[in-house]
């Protein structure tokens, strides 16, 4: 049985409107924001409450956005980051969208454990 070849867009195709919608996504965000900080599986770097087609789902948004490169490796896929592809097509950005999700996230924080 032939394995079907997974489909990423060449740097030239990569579009602003779809990487912003995709990185629009809380859980897809995080995946984002979790691999940029290391390589691996999908379950390295995801929420493990979510589901595994749920997980496919949005590693599949990612990777048609050309955010992240998919690679077979047996059972499992490594996801990597297109950091590159991302800064030359769109300078910048990344890492703009990673540092301000990250400041949101310590707000969150500190918001919540001021209430205790």
């Amino acid at each position: 049985m032939r394995m079907r070849k997974i489909h990423h867009p060449s740097k030239e195709e990569i579009e602003l409107s779809q990487v912003l919608y995709a990185l629009g996504d809380p859980a897809r965000l995080a995946i984002v924001a979790n691999l940029a900080n290391q390589t691996g599986s999908c379950r390295d770097a995801c929420d493990k409450n979510l589901s595994k087609s749920t997980l496919s789902h949005h590693f599949k948004i990612l990777r048609e956005a050309g955010i992240v490169y998919s690679e077979k490796d047996g059972a499992c896929y490594v996801n990597t980051l297109r950091t590159r592809d991302l800064n030359d097509r769109f300078p910048g950005l990344l890492a703009s969208v990673l540092r301000s999700s990250r400041r949101a996230s310590r707000a969150r924080s500190a918001s919540s454990r001021g209430r205790t």
